[in-house]
């Protein structure tokens, strides 16, 4: 079929379906686009041709509307994507951030930018960047560095391959994230007689990898020799659907179970050998049980410094790293025995091995959580500042809200509140992208939540700075009539950072949102105050302003009955959020300073450099 190659390229994307555990879906749902010289007279031009079930969205800014086609993966768990195309040169650096976000949090993204002319005959063309030593170099060459499949079509037939090596990744389980396709504008515009058989329905399976005999056997024996183990899940619990067959394993076994952030929410927040958060932004259950574990059973998580205090979470001497995995990479970190397999096949698996083991603890769960919801019913009583805390406001949201309500949430000090006093009511309701922890994800996220969803609730939980930084999409979702709701926590700064500056010895120092002071020459001057709900008033959103308990209960209820979306703006307290529970992150604290305490802020690192793992 004669086809330029941005049509043979909708035509493709239009027909890829998955498998998976033997239901078969449509893989490729629709486009984003912001459309440039790059792009509009290619794949533009396709997509408005029609011949296709694609739906397209028009995007307002490019990293926000790839940040909503990752938010509608990760909603979708990796099984339904929506694809970007951008223009060259800026539109397309634009999405590079958000490659990033996919790739080190595992999803599936596929951006189409634009790119300059393979024929190199009008160059320099608009937008293009020129490197002195190769013509060959395009601002898409930056891609290479956040994607694990990369390539640029100079030719029209060279399309099928990279569509093929597209897909293959996209589907892939252990090895998904942001996959780019450069486009030279040129060549999209060329026409090439594709073969039918290219152009036709194709079907890829997503099978789950079975354990092989021995990772079972050696893992089973690990935790019958275990006194003491913890489970901690993380998003391949979620993505692989084995909450249940982790939560039998615990169960059998009397095992609690710490979270992540990708893998809160599985578990029934009531369950009582659900520990809650682990790590630095986990709370008091979960980090006190992992002080004393002597095997760290890691479902489907990545381990990073957050889960495991910088390696310094886990103080029994002799404790081991059991990691069950579907990525070889990810299985052997922290000298893991690894388990190379789905979630739900390895748990099953071993839940069938341990005939009648039982674990050696005994109270201790019970004390941790006892003292956990307890923790959590004091901060969201929280009446302890002259304005409205964070904790409570977030106490009156959980609340409030339906059940099947989903939570987005991705940078600041939310997702630390979030992991620690937030409790999921359902499973996949829990959205908080920190692989990342992107600033400006978290009302795209609710957006491309909001496709994913479609009638149930989405609450964007959103900083100021991280809301003045990209809220572009709320324009998309009034646009499209997908109601989000978002609530923007204002207190003039950047909270979390402050926090953990001034923990580090430091004073205050570009985190407040203060207006330049004349007298000193420095951002500490008066506090700016911004209206944020008029902003979302010119958006044509239903806004509010709260400063009080009363305001923020009536809101939520006014705004359930709204079809259009919705902005919270809550004027919350200095310093109101959740402290860390006997947690530790390590940060390149000053070696040498003038400051008394960033002398011993260093030494206090050094200090517990050496109670950490070495890898």
């Amino acid at each position: 079929m004669k086809l330029t190659m941005a049509q043979a390229l909708v035509k493709f994307l239009d027909n890829q379906y998955i498998s998976y555990d033997g239901k078969e879906t449509k893989f490729v749902d629709g486009i984003f686009g912001i459309f440039g010289h790059g792009c509009v007279v290619g794949i533009g031009q396709a997509l408005e041709q029609g011949g296709h079930s694609l739906r397209y969205y028009q995007g307002h800014n490019e990293q926000g509307m790839a940040h909503a086609a990752i938010a509608y993966a990760k909603q979708m768990k990796r099984r339904r994507i929506i694809a970007c195309t951008s223009s060259i040169g800026p539109g397309a650096l634009n999405m590079v951030t958000a490659c990033g976000t996919a790739t080190a949090n595992r999803i599936p993204l596929l951006v189409l930018p634009g790119d300059t002319f393979a024929c190199r005959q009008p160059d320099p063309v608009l937008q293009q960047i020129e490197q002195y030593d190769s013509c060959a170099i395009t601002a898409n060459d930056a891609f290479k560095a956040v994607c694990k499949y990369w390539d640029r079509i100079n030719r029209p037939e060279q399309l099928m391959t990279a569509c093929i090596n597209a897909m293959r990744v996209l589907t892939d389980p252990a090895d998904t994230g942001a996959v780019c396709i450069a486009m030279p504008q040129d060549v999209e515009a060329e026409a090439y007689d594709y073969p039918d058989y290219f152009l036709q329905k194709r079907v890829w399976y997503m099978d789950r990898r079975v354990p092989s005999e021995r990772e079972i056997e050696a893992a089973a024996q690990m935790i019958k020799n275990a006194k003491k183990p913890m489970i901690i899940v993380g998003g391949g619990v979620t993505y692989s659907d084995s909450e249940k067959a982790v939560l039998a394993l615990a169960e059998k076994c009397n095992i609690p179970i710490g979270e992540t952030q990708a893998g809160k929410g599985q578990i029934p927040f009531e369950h009582p050998l659900n520990m809650g958060g682990c790590g630095v932004t986990g709370g008091p259950a979960a980090n006190a049980i992992a002080k004393q574990t002597d095997l760290v059973i890691a479902v489907g998580t990545r381990l990073t410094d957050f889960t495991t205090c910088s390696k310094w979470g886990f103080h029994n001497p002799d404790v081991k790293m059991l990691s069950i995995n579907v990525c070889s990479f990810d299985a052997f970190k922290m000298d893991s025995t690894a388990v190379i397999a789905d979630a739900k096949e390895a748990c099953e698996a071993l839940a069938a091995r341990l005939n009648d083991y039982k674990s050696q603890w005994t109270d201790e769960i019970e004390t941790a959580k006892s003292a956990y919801i307890a923790e959590i019913d004091r901060c969201y009583a929280d009446d302890s500042h002259d304005m409205l805390s964070q904790m409570k406001a977030l106490g009156i949201i959980n609340e409030v809200v339906a059940p099947d309500s989903v939570v987005i949430g991705s940078s600041g000090s939310l997702p630390g509140c979030l992991q620690r006093i937030w409790k999921s009511k359902a499973p996949d309701t829990y959205h908080v992208e920190y692989g990342f922890s992107c600033m400006g994800y978290e009302i795209c996220g609710a957006l491309g939540a909001k496709l994913a969803v479609g009638d149930r609730e989405v609450y964007s939980m959103v900083g100021d700075g991280s809301f003045l930084m990209l809220h572009s999409e709320l324009y998309t979702a009034i646009q499209e009539d997908k109601k989000i709701n978002v609530m923007l926590f204002d207190n003039s700064g950047w909270g979390c950072i402050e926090n953990l500056q001034n923990n580090q010895g430091t004073d205050t120092f570009g985190t407040r949102f203060t207006k330049r002071n004349e007298a000193s020459g420095l951002l500490d001057g008066a506090l700016i105050s911004t209206d944020y709900a008029k902003i979302a008033e010119g958006y044509g959103c239903k806004a509010y302003t709260i400063t009080t308990a009363d305001e923020l209960y009536a809101a939520l209820e006014d705004a359930k009955k709204q079809s259009v979306s919705t902005l919270f703006d809550i004027k919350v307290a200095h310093k109101s959020m959740t402290d860390g529970y006997d947690s530790w992150w390590r940060v390149g604290v000053a070696e040498v300073s003038t400051s008394e305490t960033v002398q011993k802020c260093y030494e206090d690192m050094a200090e517990n450099i050496k109670k950490a793992r070495l890898y």
